[in-house]
């Protein structure tokens, strides 16, 4: 049996500060050890401009989960953790989906989540939420400046970013930033 290929392409991170919800990533591109691309955008809004979504994986897969998903938000009226739990179904069982290898960052106006092909649906305590290879970097971060500091989510979100890309090498440093108003 071949090995599960470990997903390493970026860093996106999502959190609610103050009313305010952002969701960002970096831009970098990763083929094995080659960077293709610098200035790739990996968030989006999607539901008409209602809630904001960020990859890690296959460029492919994530465009495929992102209509997957923007369809259950559209079929539960923006019933943002029932659409997530019927996309989590749907994408594990599957016999087309089950083969997607993304993850899925989703922020909503007072909501974060992770949604995996596993079935999974997270909705962290803190309401931080990263995936990708530099995930766990900048979530650390993000989790210090909300606890010691008075910055806005956009801030928080930028510098979490900054300091992936400085350990992370499959991060890079030219970041796009997606606000809910």
């Amino acid at each position: 049996m071949g090995e599960k290929k470990e997903l390493r392409s970026t860093t996106v991170i999502g959190l609610i500060r103050g009313g305010k919800a952002v969701i960002g990533s970096d831009g970098q591109v990763t083929m094995g050890n080659t960077v293709l691309k610098h200035t790739a955008k990996k968030v989006r809004k999607i539901f008409n401009d209602s809630v904001l979504v960020g990859f890690a994986g296959a460029t492919s897969d994530a465009f495929t989960l992102f209509e997957r998903f923007e369809g259950k938000l559209e079929q539960y009226k923006g019933n943002l953790l029932r659409a997530a739990t019927e996309l989590a179904k749907e994408w594990r069982t599957d016999k087309y989906l089950r083969k997607l290898e993304a993850l899925l960052a989703v922020v909503g106006k007072d909501k974060t989540l992770i949604i995996s092909g596993t079935g999974d649906v997270i909705e962290p305590d803190d309401g931080i939420v990263a995936i990708g290879s530099g995930g766990q970097y900048a979530y650390v971060a993000a989790r210090i400046m909300m606890k010691y500091t008075k910055l806005s989510a956009r801030e928080i979100a930028e510098e979490a970013l900054k300091q992936a890309a400085d350990v992370c090498i499959y991060t890079n440093s030219n970041i796009s930033i997606e606000e809910l108003d």
